[in-house]
């Protein structure tokens, strides 16, 4: 089990609903995806490590939670402005989504 937090740091998280708009394989890594997602009010890349388990195909379109305000990195050369959340289920990856249609992107998961 993971090292407890209080609400405070939770808090710190600004989880948010986002929309795939694009997705394509990394050009220098065989794991990475470059996800370009509508949060509402902006549009951000981030990089995933999830080519393994979906297509840029299954992504496109699909809406997803994101970690929002995690600090920007260089992932082989590209630039990711946060990450999202996946569940590992066995051996399988699964991308977590919203299953509400009426859950637009820059929605705030709390």
């Amino acid at each position: 089990m993971a090292e407890t937090i209080n609400y405070e740091d939770f808090a710190k998280l600004d989880l948010r609903v986002a929309r795939v708009v694009e997705a394509r394989p990394h050009p220098n890594a065989d794991k990475l995806l470059l996800l370009q997602v509508d949060i509402g009010d902006e549009q951000k890349q981030i990089v995933a490590g999830i080519r393994q388990h979906y297509t840029p195909e299954q992504l496109v379109g699909k809406r997803i939670v994101i970690v929002n305000n995690l600090a920007p990195a260089m992932l082989r050369g590209e630039a990711s402005n946060g990450m999202l959340l996946a569940a590992t289920s066995g051996d399988r990856v699964v991308v977590l989504t919203p299953d509400d249609p009426e859950c637009v992107p820059g929605a705030k998961v709390k």
